[in-house]
């Protein structure tokens, strides 16, 4: 079935705009992969707020011309599927990892971040970036830590001095 200039022109928009505000792109070649299984993937992505859509090359490369993604119209070759990554980085990497972990049809061919084209096999790397909140909570574990042990340090010189004072009160006690 044949696009007409008004849908081909929909789809440019609508990959633009979500390529607009999206940090992380991923290109996965799809080549076997039968409905189910396409279905299947497609509600992952669609749980976890990722945009998946499969898109013909030549609209993908105009839908990225001027964003951040331009990088990878050149490599856009063979059916592909394009997933964003709406909120956190390393989201769309999580769900494309642990698909293709399970189905070996689906292959990383491309990965964007922020405009800059990383290798395919750093899809780990990508995947094991922590989510926003992960990330808070280690930098307050970071600054709550020194105020921990300064405060531990100030309480340690009444701590020994009770701790002596029970001690002697033993000692007379057993004498």
């Amino acid at each position: 079935m044949s696009l007409t200039l008004e849908q081909k022109q929909t789809i440019v928009a609508e990959v633009a705009e979500v390529a607009a505000s999206a940090p992380t792109a991923i290109a996965a070649e799809y080549i076997g992969m039968n409905v189910a299984e396409m279905t299947s993937l497609r509600n992952a992505a669609r749980d976890a707020g990722i945009y998946l859509r499969v898109v013909r090359n030549t609209l993908a490369r105009r839908a990225f011309e001027g964003t951040k993604f331009e990088c990878m119209r050149a490599d856009f070759v063979g059916p592909l599927l394009l997933a964003f990554s709406n909120e956190e980085p390393g989201s769309a990497a999580k769900i494309i990892r642990d698909f293709a972990k399970a189905n070996d049809k689906l292959v990383v061919r491309l990965i964007a971040a922020e405009g800059q084209l990383l290798d395919p096999l750093n899809i780990d790397r990508l995947a094991n970036l922590p989510s926003l909140d992960q990330a808070r909570s280690t930098l307050l574990g970071l600054l709550q830590a020194p105020l921990g042990k300064f405060l531990r340090v100030l309480a340690e010189p009444e701590a020994k001095l009770v701790r002596v004072l029970s001690a002697y009160r033993d000692q007379q006690q057993a004498a």
